[in-house]
């Protein structure tokens, strides 16, 4: 383990800036087994805060593969009633929610993809309720990250045990602006506001479309919903609570219209989905939808994503980020959503946030999709972003102005 203040810093700054607990409110901490030392010191740093209550969900990655793999098609469907009424009881009492990540990678190879697909559909189905609290800000949120040695040596394929867990830990921190001696509150109060002033930018511009070109072979263009909201950095719930959902963040982004993608993107970085690593893939989309694709490792697993509903196979995010940011200057694939996101552009298959349309977290599904947004149960980002991708903004007028050149914002 790192220097425990090093974690108590941390710890404070998921708590404090990342979910932003407020007095008296209840916290539910998401961790799995392989994260507990940092769970229990967040569960310390809430109370601090002033929780009222602090429950912590576990969980455990090679648990759930050996349900995969024994437990049949049927039984993997039923989602028991506690998991419902647990996710009832958080919202009714307005809690707020830390999950830690810390994924395995390739812990999930050769599990039957389609046991995995139809049990993430029964449960996404029943806590479908949940979701759309989430994703309308009607509560504070923020994911984290902690190390696990299949991770860590993953990342750092030269260092073995302790030691490649201390250099994540290490890596982990950096990216997060937590530093030895430093304010890390300080930091991110000084990095929303430089986001704040980015995504207020692109707001007066309202484009009406983007155009991503590289030279890998991303050749797109994606319409944007009218009146759609730039977001990144801090957020705010519909209650007035300021919180930061990613730590890491790096990123602006906003809603794609649902029918509005036409042309080719081609992945930078793999995308871990479902405990399996899909490499070298690109996507063809056609009004929206993807229409062709392609992977060199774990197609099926990708068609699975494209497949998991209706609204898996369209974007519902679309996010900017400078090729020149901190993580990506790390020359680190972390092999995790969280911070791979941060150190490219990208873009997330399946449900869109309404947070991205102006008024959209008051309006109900049906008018939020006359708008252009797309629904699903999915929400799966994945990165393009290069050294030399170039991005222009069109207006309804049809004026091109460069927004970023040779992966660089210049607007």
């Amino acid at each position: 383990m790192p220097k425990r203040t090093m974690v108590e810093n941390y710890a404070a700054l998921a708590v404090n800036v990342g979910a932003n607990v407020q007095q008296d409110q209840h916290v539910v901490v998401r961790s799995t087994t392989e994260t507990r030392d940092l769970a229990r010191e967040i569960v310390k740093q809430a109370y601090l805060a002033g929780a009222k209550r602090v429950h912590v969900d576990w969980s455990d990655d090679y648990v759930s593969r050996h349900g995969y793999e024994y437990m049949d098609i049927d039984t993997l469907q039923e989602i028991p009633t506690w998991v419902v009424d647990k996710a009832k009881h958080a919202i009714d009492k307005g809690a707020c929610f830390i999950s830690i990540t810390s994924p395995v990678p390739g812990l999930n190879q050769g599990v039957d993809p389609e046991k995995m697909q139809k049990s993430g559909i029964a449960a996404m189905k029943k806590l479908s309720f949940f979701q759309t609290h989430m994703m309308a800000n009607k509560a504070q949120w923020t994911i984290v990250a902690a190390p696990n040695t299949v991770w860590s040596e993953k990342v750092f394929p030269g260092k073995t045990g302790d030691e490649a867990n201390e250099a994540l830990w290490d890596a982990i921190f950096e990216a997060c602006r937590v530093r030895d001696g430093g304010d890390a509150v300080a930091e991110w109060e000084r990095h929303n506001e430089t986001l704040s002033r980015r995504n207020q930018i692109l707001n007066d511009h309202q484009f009406a479309a983007l155009s991503f070109k590289n030279s890998l072979g991303t050749d797109i263009t994606i319409e944007l919903v009218n009146d759609h909201v730039w977001a990144g950095g801090d957020e705010v719930t519909t209650s007035g609570v300021r919180f930061n959902p990613n730590i890491p963040t790096e990123e602006t982004f906003t809603m794609p219209h649902k029918t509005g993608t036409n042309g080719k993107v081609v992945a930078t970085k793999p995308l871990n989905y479902q405990g399996n690593l899909i490499e070298d893939f690109w996507l063809a989309f056609k009004d929206g939808k993807v229409v062709d694709f392609d992977a060199k490792k774990e197609k099926r697993t990708l068609q699975n994503l494209l497949e998991f509903d209706e609204g898996s196979s369209y974007l519902g995010e679309i996010a900017l980020i400078e090729h020149d940011s901190p993580i990506q200057n790390t020359g680190i694939l972390f092999y995790n959503t969280l911070f791979d996101e941060n150190a490219s552009c990208h873009m997330a298959l399946g449900r869109a946030y309404p947070m991205n349309v102006k008024n959209g977290t008051s309006m109900e599904k049906d008018d939020l999709e006359k708008l252009g947004y797309n629904h699903s149960m999915a929400h799966s980002d994945f990165m393009f972003g290069s050294e030399d991708i170039n991005v222009t903004g069109i207006k309804e007028d049809g004026t091109r102005i460069p927004i970023m050149k040779n992966g660089n914002f210049v607007l």
